[in-house]
């Protein structure tokens, strides 16, 4: 691309779409960083491709957009502890993350965003699933958005569908942190604090029980929420390759990395940005 223009291609009509015509190792102007900023929140999930950048430049990258948080649970890289390695080794069978979610939603202000970078990638598989958080609102119905309205849910870190993706890494890298619980209670209906937007914001990975109930009583409402915000039609699949990355709105995408290539080691870097209290 000529001078410091970028390229915008969605990926599907639901969310995602590929950045072109940047080198992320070489300086970035302000204008670009608008750029992609507005992108991000345009389609929820942008991606690079082709791009060769070291761990400081990632992390430098990531700070242009905003605070970087250190992951609550499992020790950051020892030189660079605000990247958080997300590993699968060949002979384990359950992948990190490895359930539809939101990073870190039991927090009391969860993060706004993050950046994954692939290090080390299995020969096939290991691709990840974005689904789109407005569209999950926005196509329920009005008796089912009117009775959402005003409830609560309560995100923890103990919630099984999560917490047994993370067993393998606590094992070897476990923070202080990790043996105690993390719960914090969020609207069910959020209001995206920069586009004003309502979305769905309950997930399978943390999401426990509405505020007030049981567990058992949120089952059904909640089981159909999880189902209904994962259509197809709201999703986008991101096959990664060397050099790529993948940079999200943690308000408005949910993500789930499929754990489809045992038998093989795949490493990632995460960073996570500072974000509010949902409201």
């Amino acid at each position: 691309m000529a001078g410091n223009s970028i390229s915008i291609e969605p990926m599907s009509g639901a969310i995602g779409a590929e950045i072109l015509g940047i080198d992320l190792a070489s300086p970035i102007t302000d204008q670009m960083i608008e750029e992609i900023r507005k992108a991000q929140l345009d389609h929820f999930v942008v991606f690079f491709r082709d791009q060769d950048i070291t761990p400081q430049q990632h992390l430098a990258f990531a700070k242009r957009f905003g605070e970087v948080l250190e992951y609550p649970l499992v020790k950051g890289l020892e030189d660079i502890p605000q990247i958080a390695p997300v590993i699968k080794l060949a002979h384990e069978t359950v992948n990190f993350g490895g359930v539809w979610h939101s990073d870190t939603a039991y927090l009391p202000e969860p993060p706004k965003a993050t950046m994954l970078v692939a290090r080390e990638l299995p020969p096939y598989g290991g691709d990840t699933m974005f689904a789109n958080m407005y569209k999950a609102y926005e196509t329920l119905s009005d008796g089912l958005k009117s009775m959402l309205e005003g409830l609560r849910a309560v995100n923890s870190t103990e919630k099984a569908d999560a917490s047994a993706t993370r067993e393998d890494r606590l094992k070897t890298s476990a923070t202080a942190a990790a043996s105690e619980e993390i719960a914090s209670a969020h609207p069910v209906v959020r209001t995206h604090p920069e586009t004003g937007r309502k979305l769905l914001y309950v997930n399978a990975g943390h999401t426990t029980r509405f505020e007030n109930m049981t567990v058992e009583e949120s089952a059904p409402l909640l089981n159909y929420l999880f189902q209904h915000q994962i259509q197809p039609e709201f999703t986008c699949r991101f096959r990664w390759q060397p050099g790529s990355i993948a940079f999200w709105d943690n308000r408005a995408a949910q993500h789930n990395p499929i754990n489809d290539y045992h038998g093989f080691k795949r490493v990632m870097h995460r960073v996570t940005l500072a974000g509010d209290a949902p409201s």
